[in-house]
């Protein structure tokens, strides 16, 4: 399933009107809060869940309609959203309120020309769930593969009952959770299973946390596992995930993610705010991370961290402000900035304000 390379979205709530935007491999998103970075990364949280069939409880959950929808239904009467995977295959969807509170299906559309017989699903009556997730055959396949290889992560929750450090099951290994959830379980197969990328996510990891030496193998425990790793120097004593400051422990989450095999990881992978909590130089590494993953895959970062930025190139960033009440989204343009990249760094630009991105 190739990566998501052009989207639409009216309607969505700070994002009033966002069309044909070219999506590549590498996309920065900078701005300040509040600008719609979160919101951009919400649309494909919002896909996840529209093609899941669960989108009524993902309704409920963010607050009702008004809440999705760009300042309510008193000013937006809908939100349409368009996907479009590569040159052929795309992913439409019209859903407007209704008067008991939920948002429904209004329309649909979902088309591929990959295959010898061009394949349609055209809906247009109103339904509480979509009706690609109910297919079979050839566009059944072509959701699944739509719905898995785009993925949100999301790893702030480090707090003392985060998923990320509670037992799960050993066998919880299909791909990496959004949360980390399953982490310790997914490094023992990694481990098992791939044991080259399993080196390099542990070498890695020794950069950032010189005390860390390796994840602590238990290959005959229960069927109940959690994360467990040794200090240096000491073989003998395992700490749990709760001995971990709250930034190695993010940035152990963003090394599987981001080096595991290339076979298991998403082909579109979006991450809002991973510096969160990270010392300078364990963002240049993320940096590296982020970069070599984009080589294959495609990337949405979103960030407020200067150090991330000025180690990225000017295509790599996207600006996104906040004007007249809707946010805006720009491409930076490196013929535009030559003059200045000539004795000043992106990070120094955006707080200068030359880049835009910053409260207005």
């Amino acid at each position: 399933m190739p990566a998501v390379q052009k989207l639409t979205i009216t309607g969505y709530k700070s994002i009033r009107e966002l069309r044909d935007f070219e999506l590549r491999n590498l996309n920065v998103l900078i701005g300040a809060n509040g600008a719609g970075k979160s919101n951009f990364i919400g649309v494909f949280r919002m896909l996840a869940e529209l093609l899941g069939g669960r989108f009524q409880s993902f309704v409920q959950r963010e607050g009702g309609p008004d809440a999705l929808l760009h300042y309510s239904r008193q000013v937006t009467d809908r939100i349409v959203a368009e996907f479009y995977f590569g040159d052929v295959d795309m992913y439409c969807v019209n859903l407007a309120p209704t008067k008991d509170n939920r948002l429904v299906f209004d329309e649909e559309f979902l088309g591929s020309q990959n295959h010898a017989t061009p394949a349609r699903l055209h809906y247009t009556r109103t339904s509480d769930e979509s009706q690609a997730a109910r297919l079979n055959g050839t566009l059944k396949s072509l959701v699944d593969a739509a719905f898995a290889s785009t993925r949100v992560y999301h790893f702030h929750d480090t707090s003392a009952t985060a998923k990320v450090k509670q037992l799960h099951s050993r066998d919880d290994t299909l791909r990496l959770k959004n949360d980390g959830s399953n982490l310790a379980a997914y490094l023992q197969m990694l481990r098992v299973g791939h044991p080259a990328q399993y080196e390099t996510i542990v070498r890695t990891i020794r950069l950032a946390a010189p005390f860390f030496d390796d994840f602590v193998d238990r290959p005959h425990a229960s069927t109940r596992i959690q994360l467990e790793w040794l200090e240096k120097g000491d073989p003998d004593t395992p700490f749990n995930a709760h001995a971990l400051s709250d930034g190695t422990l993010r940035f152990i989450c963003l090394c599987t993610l981001l080096l595991q095999p290339w076979n298991l990881m998403p082909e579109t992978i979006l991450i809002d705010e991973p510096e969160l909590g990270l010392h300078p130089y364990a963002i240049a590494l993320l940096a590296d991370l982020i970069k070599r993953a984009a080589e294959r895959k495609q990337l949405v970062v979103s960030t407020q961290s200067v150090e991330l930025i000025n180690l990225m190139a000017p295509e790599d960033i996207v600006v996104v402000d906040r004007r007249d009440n809707a946010s805006t989204f720009q491409r930076l343009d490196s013929a535009s900035l030559e003059h200045w990249l000539d004795d000043y760094s992106l990070g120094q630009l955006w707080n200068m304000n030359v880049l835009g991105g910053r409260p207005a």
